[in-house]
């Protein structure tokens, strides 16, 4: 796979050759002429592919896009989103303008940061054109403009948002650590109880920016570009929590889980006890497949924790331009967000304005019930936003050379 470094390295080289002397793009604006080209395409879908349960709602927004567009959704299983990333950078780099392998990716963050610097991807606007747009929740929630301090200007359109929550057994534990000195206390008298994910999967690196706001003497720093010159004095306490807990949690951390997946398998097993994830209905979710107990709950740090919004975006050379706009416009409606947001199915948050909707769509949503292990968002709390992208990248960089052999 291509280095980040090489990405944006041959990006910036890349961008001074803008794309010129093809078909006009599928223009939202007039919507039936972008059904008629969408109908018979095949769209692929460059996600994320190690939940069932996302994997499934996949499945089930492709059968639908079928039979009311004749779009054919093709969901190409990823580990790692800057997979897809890479493979649009190579195709600029061959000069493949046109009829890309990648026609639409589950991105945000750094992922975003990277392809808009590097004029990856479609760039006329297309997503807050898109007919159900007119529902997102722009107003309320400042994620659905902004992605990790990168402004989105359309350039990709609002799917779910996501706050980091922990969760845990109650049989086992009455109460789970409020702030991050009780939870060093917990991992350091309940030894190999406690992980996280190996930054830089998601989660991981998520983990490490939620202890960075609650470590660093001034976390605002990370609201700007991160300064190579002062990361190591502003992080050093990162590195010195990490160092302290380290020895005391699972497989004594030397070896570390792979995703959310994961996580939830090993409080399944009982090989932990605390488990996190990006998807307040998560754990609720897993009770109801019964791969989790019904005694699990959930809980957030009493400082806040990590929010975002992901979104879809289509590359500059798709193939499939506007069979990805209908299956972006489909996943951002009324039916769509309410069956993604049904914890028996995902579980994934709304990015839709309950006042916007119609009575139709407002019932979808009165009907959801939520499961025992999901917080309100009362109980949720205050919402961190996400640090600047540059941020992440040198956090994984350097989680990777202290820890990453297992150091």
């Amino acid at each position: 796979m291509i280095s980040r470094l090489s990405l944006n390295l041959l990006g910036a080289c890349l961008a001074l050759f803008p794309a010129t002397g093809f078909a006009a793009d599928p223009d939202p604006a007039d919507w039936p002429s972008v059904l008629a080209a969408a109908k018979g395409q095949t769209v692929y879908f460059n996600a994320w592919g190690g939940g069932e349960d996302i994997n499934g709602y996949i499945a089930w927004a492709g059968a639908e896009l079928q039979s009311r567009y004749g779009v054919t959704l093709n969901h190409v299983k990823l580990a790692d989103t800057a997979d897809a990333v890479s493979r649009v950078l190579a195709e600029k780099a061959a000069g493949r303008m046109e009829g890309g392998a990648v026609d639409l990716i589950w991105i945000n963050g750094e992922n975003f940061a990277s392809m808009k610097q590097q004029g990856l991807l479609l760039a006329n606007a297309w997503a807050d054109t898109l007919p159900n747009y007119a529902l997102a929740d722009t107003e309320n929630k400042a994620v659905l403009s902004y992605d990790f301090t990168v402004p989105v200007e359309g350039l990709e359109s609002p799917w779910g948002t996501a706050q980091l929550s922990f969760y845990y057994d109650s049989a086992e534990i009455d109460n789970p650590p409020a702030n991050l000195s009780a939870l060093a206390d917990w991992i350091a008298a309940n030894p190999g109880r406690f992980t996280y994910a190996a930054p830089p999967n998601f989660i991981g690196t998520t983990f490490l920016k939620q202890l960075a706001f609650g470590l660093l003497e001034d976390p605002e720093v990370m609201r700007q570009p991160v300064d190579p010159a002062t990361f190591d004095a502003q992080t050093a306490p990162l590195w010195a929590w990490l160092d302290k807990a380290h020895p005391d949690m699972w497989r004594s951390g030397r070896v570390f889980a792979a995703d959310v997946t994961q996580l939830q398998t090993l409080l399944a097993d009982s090989e932990i006890s605390i488990a996190m994830t990006f998807n307040p209905g998560g754990a609720s979710s897993a009770i109801r497949q019964g791969i989790l107990p019904e005694t699990v709950r959930s809980f957030v740090l009493d400082y806040g924790s990590i929010g975002n919004a992901h979104f879809l975006a289509i590359p500059f050379n798709a193939n499939a331009k506007a069979g990805a706009m209908v299956a972006a416009n489909f996943m951002l409606s009324p039916e769509a967000q309410a069956k993604k947001a049904d914890e028996t199915v995902w579980g994934d948050p709304t990015v839709l304005a309950y006042d916007k909707l119609d009575a139709t769509g407002k019932a979808l949503f009165d009907n959801l019930q939520k499961g025992p292990a999901t917080l309100g968002a009362a109980e949720l709390g205050r919402a961190i936003n996400e640090p600047d992208s540059s941020w992440a990248e040198m956090l994984e960089a350097e989680w990777a050379r202290r820890y990453g052999a297992g150091g």
